[in-house]
């Protein structure tokens, strides 16, 4: 928790109040003009989610059949991913963003048995390619890539949401059980790209930082973005301007002494391939979580930000999710001369000159937030996104209505489901949530239309959210 100190009203930082995070918000500080989005975590591949592409029937034990196996995604600004799920009962919303994150901001904070889907994603399709071998390992007659790929995803279900899944395919059955049974704990795997920490602060004529660079990659360039104060430069600890670094280097901000209050970003660049196995979850609205089984050479990238000023308060903020704690870290940090106070639902808080902080605004699971920090000189920035660190237990979920409705001779389109799609025929036992068609939309259109036209006072209105291919 932050202490809370009362001072006099002479020079404090302006008082700072959270109004609730799913509606906007926004906090006041005294602080330099910047703007930023404030992303959770501190980078790695950013992808957008397509469709289920290697796929057979898999069984789900009470439930009905399912279509499960690999997902393909693209990488911004490159690269492919093959992702299985691991959260079955939450519905997969094609073209939705995903990011990359360690298992301590996903449904895998707290499974004891994370490190065994790790074994299973290094011992199975498609990391293990040679189809025949694989067959004769685990005693089966003849394997595809798509019996391959929905035996790994049903042993997968296994372990992230305690589930009895089998494949159709007798084949597929035996690769399934020995995944199973032969699965270890592995370590969880390091990020592509990190830095730590993502935001520094100080004043006007110092070196900033340092800013530690964590990849794989050999290397990765390393630039400020478009729109940094003349004279601001990115060096190492000897003061030389930075244009590249390897594994564990550190970069600064070289502020000029004199310099106008201020902010500047930096960008870390590099291309590699994304360790398999990390995990990956929506960014903007809920969906099923991810977990890397496949991958080409990727563009991955981070950010950190740098503000400075002369005198007073000279805070530095960040934040990351905390699914150990059910909330958001915000972690504030004070490099100015004078007192950093501000309000956090209700509560007030006090950072001295030098101190960090770090407090957890609580969040519901699934829960939106959006909110902004603002202050003088233009200050702001943002943190928005869904609380997404719990796989979602059995039962009905909402239904996403699809652009287009088929004709009644016409079979209903394939809907995505929680790691797989599930036949338009198919209920599925009814318990795994939809992200296409749904039979009560008909029915409610019908009840609008009808309390329009007998000129009621309720007003219907059907959203149509973004399904596979918009």
């Amino acid at each position: 928790m932050f202490s809370v100190r009362r001072r006099g009203a002479a020079r404090l930082a302006a008082a700072t109040v959270v109004s609730g995070l799913v509606a906007t918000g926004a906090i006041a500080i005294a602080g330099p003009a910047m703007a930023d989005e404030g992303q959770q975590g501190t980078g790695g591949a950013t992808a957008t989610l397509g469709e289920l592409t290697v796929f057979d029937t898999v069984k789900i034990a009470g439930k009905g059949e399912v279509n499960a196996g690999l997902f393909e995604m693209q990488v911004k600004p490159g690269g492919t991913l093959q992702t299985y799920c691991i959260d079955l009962y939450t519905g997969a919303k094609n073209g939705q963003e995903y990011k990359e994150v360690g298992w301590d901001q996903s449904s895998l904070h707290n499974n004891e048995d994370a490190g065994k889907i790790r074994w299973i994603l290094q011992n199975s399709y498609p990391q293990v390619n040679d189809l025949g071998e694989l067959a004769k390992k685990v005693g089966a007659k003849n394997l595809t890539e798509k019996t391959a790929a929905a035996a790994t995803q049903a042993a997968i279900w296994h372990f992230s949401d305690d589930v009895e899944a089998m494949p159709a395919d007798e084949d597929a059955q035996a690769l399934t059980k020995y995944l199973e049974e032969k699965a270890v704990n592995l370590e969880e795997p390091k990020a592509s790209l990190s830095l730590s920490p993502s935001s520094v602060a100080g004043k006007s004529g110092e070196r900033l930082g340092p800013v530690t660079v964590n990849t794989n990659a050999a290397s990765a360039a390393v630039s400020l973005t478009p729109g940094a104060p003349e004279g601001v430069k990115l060096v190492d600890k000897d003061g030389k301007v930075v244009t590249d670094v390897a594994n564990g280097g550190q970069v600064y901000f070289d502020i000029p002494a004199g310099a106008a209050d201020g902010s500047a970003e930096l960008t870390v660049q590099a291309d590699t391939t994304v360790p398999i196995g990390r995990a990956f979850v929506s960014t903007k609205v809920k969906s099923q979580t991810l977990i890397l089984a496949g991958t080409s050479k990727s563009t991955v990238n981070a950010k950190a930000s740098a503000s400075w000023a002369k005198k007073g308060a000279i805070p530095a903020l960040s934040a990351q999710t905390n699914c150990a704690k059910g909330g958001l870290d915000i972690t504030a940090s004070n490099e100015g001369d004078e007192g950093f106070a501000f309000e956090l639902k209700g509560e007030k808080y006090t950072i001295a000159a030098g101190e960090s902080k770090t407090v957890t605004v609580p969040l519901a699971e699934d829960e939106a937030y959006d909110f902004t920090i603002t202050g003088p000189n233009g200050f702001e920035k943002t943190f928005k996104g869904v609380l997404d660190c719990k796989t979602a237990t059995p039962g009905p979920l909402p239904s996403e209505t699809p652009s287009t409705q088929p004709s009644p001779s016409t079979t209903a389109p394939a809907t995505t489901t929680g790691g797989s799609t599930t036949n338009g025929g198919t209920t599925g036992g009814g318990d795994l949530a939809e992200t296409g068609s749904s039979n009560a939309t008909p029915m409610i259109a019908g009840i609008a239309l009808a309390l329009v036209a007998l000129g009621g006072g309720a007003v219907f209105l059907l959203r149509k959210k973004k399904t596979a291919g918009q």
